[in-house]
């Protein structure tokens, strides 16, 4: 999603590591005035991840567009934003 560029402002081919966003999404907390503890990269992800399961995009789809070798690690991601979309007791009416 994030194309990496150099200091001299040139786009490069490969994507921003884990470590850059990181500290980008911190780095942008702060200049926010917020504090940037609880925060990581890993969130972007996370918030993407659950949105398209809200959305109902099929886990494959998903898989292959975060790069997730597991199904289990990638459902570890799907917060509990599908929780009352998707309870069994209400859909039987309790």
């Amino acid at each position: 999603m994030f194309r990496a560029v150099s200091r001299g402002g040139m786009n490069r081919d490969s994507a921003l590591s884990d470590r850059v966003v990181a500290h980008v999404v911190k780095r942008t907390l702060q200049a926010a005035g917020n504090s940037s503890k609880h925060y990581a990269g890993h969130l972007l992800q996370a918030g993407l991840i659950t949105q398209a399961a809200m959305a109902g995009v099929s886990e494959r789809a998903i898989q292959e567009q975060s790069g997730h070798k597991s199904l289990l690690v990638l459902r570890r991601y799907i917060r509990d934003g599908s929780l009352f979309r998707e309870n069994a007791a209400s859909k039987v009416g309790l």
